[in-house]
């Protein structure tokens, strides 16, 4: 596995969790009591309206201290009772090595070859941990979720690339098991042999695999993956789809949904200007995603598809991400009470 593939899978969606180190003891013991409460039934997450699963992926958390523990708060505080779990800080909760480059927002990594051994070791080390480790530690993280109202539909771990281990791949997919969901996903392929080796391995688990596009989203960029194994799907992420232009219209990507709909494990929800429009993520009911038209469409059809927020447009001064997120929430509630 080179360097340089691992940096840059990991870069994209990975700054967050350099966050999860600034978490004060303090904020840890408010979270833990917080939770606690919960289970009392103080708290009770419903984000599951007139059919229609709402919920969210934790990245929309990236800009706030990011252990497991902290997540878990957060959908609470969001009103979020089901989610897309990012894998890195479960991966840590469970006691992964730790990686010696600390991604952040905005800062830039300086190769130095110490680093780069260390780096080197720290590739090695990970391996052999995710093709050894039990799934105690997930399955604990189930039952923490479980008991506070939140279910784990999706889970994005970082072992599902070309250079990962066929034992990394089946790692993430026993994880996800063990977390109670039913899909992986990750960035969809450029290599037909990776696609179908991930789908083979779906199958032999029971996961579905599902492929994420970005600005490289077209009515048919799914087609190679989905005819190569029954486990391959979709995680139609609505708010790229508008975003590249072209033939992607509103009309187009409910069309879309409507014939891919029995393939697509989840979808993300976010507001994007198209193409014409500058491509922009915005505050929900802003931006060209056709938002109230896939959660109407979902909800008459009894899609059985998790619409997920993914908090990308930029923050309000004196807001936060969780406050945002709600925002995002109340705003789809609105649409399918």
């Amino acid at each position: 596995m080179s360097i340089s593939k691992k940096s840059n899978s990991m870069h994209s969606r990975r700054a967050f969790l350099f966050q999860s180190s600034l978490a004060s003891l303090g904020l840890l013991v408010a979270s833990k009591s917080a939770i606690a409460e919960n289970v009392l039934g103080i708290y009770n997450p419903t984000s599951l309206i007139n059919g229609v699963q709402v919920g969210a992926i934790t990245y929309s958390f990236r800009s706030l201290p990011g252990s497991a523990t902290q997540l878990l708060q957060y959908c609470l505080d969001s009103n979020i009772s089901a989610i897309e779990l990012m894998g890195d800080a479960i991966e840590q909760y469970a006691g992964a090595p730790t990686s010696p480059v600390q991604w952040a927002p905005g800062i830039k990594i300086e190769w130095t070859d110490e680093l780069k051994a260390k780096m080197k070791t720290y590739q090695t080390d990970i391996v052999k941990w995710r093709e050894s480790v039990s799934m105690d530690k997930f399955k604990e993280i189930k039952k923490m979720y479980n008991k506070a109202g939140v279910t784990i539909y999706a889970f994005k771990p970082n072992a599902l690339n070309p250079a990962n281990t066929d034992g990394e791949i089946e790692f993430a997919l026993k994880a996800a098991k063990a977390l109670g969901a039913k899909s992986v996903t990750v960035e969809i392929q450029n290599d037909p042999k990776h696609s179908k080796r991930l789908g083979d391995l779906g199958e032999k688990h029971g996961i579905y695999i599902g492929y994420h596009a970005h600005l490289q989203a077209t009515d048919t960029a799914w087609d190679l993956a989905l005819s190569q194994s029954p486990f391959n799907s979709m995680n139609l992420d609505c708010g790229h789809y508008i975003a590249a232009g072209g033939a992607n219209t509103k009309e187009s990507l409910l069309a879309l949904i409507k014939a891919k709909h029995d393939r697509i494990t989840s979808m993300h929800i976010k507001d994007r200007l198209n193409k014409v429009n500058g491509g922009k993520n915005m505050p929900w009911g802003q931006g060209n995603t056709p938002i109230k038209e896939i959660l109407t469409l979902l909800k008459e059809n009894k899609y059985n598809i998790p619409a997920t927020i993914e908090l990308e447009y930029d923050i309000p001064e004196g807001s936060d991400a969780i406050k945002e997120t709600r925002k995002c929430m109340e705003y789809a509630k609105k649409i399918l009470a």
